[in-house]
């Protein structure tokens, strides 16, 4: 039985906006693989109770063809539409029969998927792409046309970028991870059973994705979920991550692997990264960086240097993903003792470093999920200047570093927020971050708050003695624990 689709509000309002318009509409969406780009455009559909085709591109392989794409597409259409195979050597020839199939008068959501794939053996597919719209799907009036992938540099340079669609795209959108709260429906009536904890324990691990929580099983604790989808040798989130990386990045993932594996003891520059990997600065590492990102795999965290007002001096890197993140620092390592049954028994709280890792994890889902407390903080995302993670390294010049889990500026007002994952939370969490704000240099006129936001027991004594400005308990942000889900 399929499941129940869960979230995604704001999206799918974007998308039925566009039923209001008296033209087609063309929409680019991209975003990582197990998003849910292809449910979310699905779902739609079926909400607008219209027809849908879908085709999608063929994985890439040392055998892959333009030809076998062009079959495959053909394939896909005439069992869509329920008529005979038709037959094409060229994309001219394909989007005419896709043109054709989406006749004038039925409304119907139209979306080719993994575009990438699809396009990536011709160079004249985004022209050809370009016709269709152009001379026949742009005359209607009762049709969303989607092109979605996870390679967005692909999309990037092809479609975005191609003077040939610019006034085109109707809507051009990431799909990201999904919003905590709504994450707990994939619990479903169990997660009144659950605590705060094993959300986020399983959600440190997984992101938001909405496949990966598709393998969640609601009668099995945390701990339990994630040993059988990491620590089993055929366990989904075992396998998963070169799967989708190869796929996404093809020839060039050898490189690009590398470049995460400089990243996942910690957030590094430009320079940090090619000198660990051996390239010169201003080699391909940038370039790689850049797809990387566009992809959603790394995030770049820059922000604006508190003491000047002017741009950080180094942009920083780090692995966004938080099952990248979490594969990368603890499953590869392991993956021999994993195969031999080592990881199958014993509790996860008692591995080596777990606390550790697991706390890093949960501060890497908080930096993912910001907009979800700017609320809780009492802050004008108009007024905000900068939010990022800040760290400035120890110098004669300088004196001692400091190290921001986050730092938020406003014209007149900086937040220093602490993020921790704690079983119990005592009041030395104010002697750390009182340390890191005594060395934290601002601008004159400029007043300093603090913020932790937290996972764990909090020592009442933190919350009476006031000082921090705002404490923010993850459990608020899981608006639907404990409700039953229907």
């Amino acid at each position: 039985m399929k499941s129940k689709f869960i979230g995604r509000n704001a999206e799918m309002s974007q998308l039925a906006e566009l039923w209001g318009k008296r033209a087609s509409s063309l929409v680019v969406c991209r975003g990582r693989r197990r998003i849910g780009k292809s449910t979310l455009i699905e779902e739609f559909a079926a909400r607008s109770n219209c027809r849908f085709i879908e085709i999608s591109g063929l994985p890439p392989d040392s055998k892959m063809t333009n030809q076998r794409q062009l079959d495959s597409f053909c394939e896909r259409l005439s069992m869509q539409i329920g008529c005979s195979k038709v037959k094409a050597d060229s994309w001219q020839g394909a989007f005419a029969h896709l043109a054709k199939a989406v006749g004038q008068r039925t409304k119907t959501v139209v979306l080719l998927d993994e575009i990438s794939w699809m396009g990536k053996y011709d160079p004249a597919f985004p022209g050809e792409l370009k016709n269709l719209w152009d001379l026949s799907l742009a005359r209607r009036d009762n049709l969303v046309f989607f092109v979605c992938g996870s390679v967005s540099a692909w999309i990037q340079r092809n479609i975005l970028n191609n003077t040939g669609f610019v006034g085109r795209i109707s809507l051009e959108f990431v799909l990201d991870e999904m919003r905590l709260d709504d994450s707990v429906g994939f619990w479903g009536r169990m997660s009144k059973h659950l605590s705060c904890g094993e959300f986020f324990d399983v959600l440190s691990v997984t992101g938001a994705v909405p496949r990966y929580l598709e393998e969640i099983n609601p009668r099995l604790s945390a701990d339990e979920n994630v040993r059988r989808m990491c620590f089993t040798s055929g366990g989904y989130l075992f396998r998963d991550f070169d799967r989708i990386f190869n796929d996404v990045f093809g020839e060039s993932h050898a490189i690009k692997r590398e470049i995460m594996l400089s990243l996942r003891s910690g957030p590094k520059t430009v320079s940090e990264i090619a000198q660990i990997v051996e390239r010169a600065k201003n080699g391909h590492v940038s370039e790689h960086l850049v797809e990387l990102e566009k992809a959603g795999f790394v995030a770049s965290d820059a922000g604006v240097n508190p003491e000047t007002g002017g741009k950080a001096l180094a942009l920083r890197y780090r692995i966004k993903d938080n099952y990248s993140r979490f594969y990368l620092r603890y499953v590869e390592p392991h993956r021999e003792a994993i195969q031999k049954g080592v990881y199958a028994a014993p509790p996860l709280a008692e591995l080596p470093e777990w606390d550790t890792v697991m706390g890093l994890q949960f501060e890497n889902l908080m930096l993912n999920h910001l907009s979800e407390f700017y609320e809780r903080l009492g802050l004008d995302r108009a007024r905000v200047l900068s939010i990022a993670p800040y760290r400035r390294a120890a110098s004669v010049r300088n004196g001692p570093g400091v190290q921001i889990d986050l730092l938020i500026q406003t014209p007149k007002t900086y937040f220093v927020v602490e993020v921790k994952r704690k079983r119990r939370i005592g009041v030395e969490i104010e002697k750390e971050v009182e340390e890191k704000v005594s060395r934290l240099r601002v601008r004159k006129g400029v007043s300093v708050r603090t913020a932790l936001v937290y996972q764990g027991e909090l020592d009442p004594q933190v919350k009476e003695d006031g000082y921090f400005s705002a404490l923010i308990d993850a459990e608020t942000l899981l608006r639907h624990l404990r409700v039953p889900q229907v």
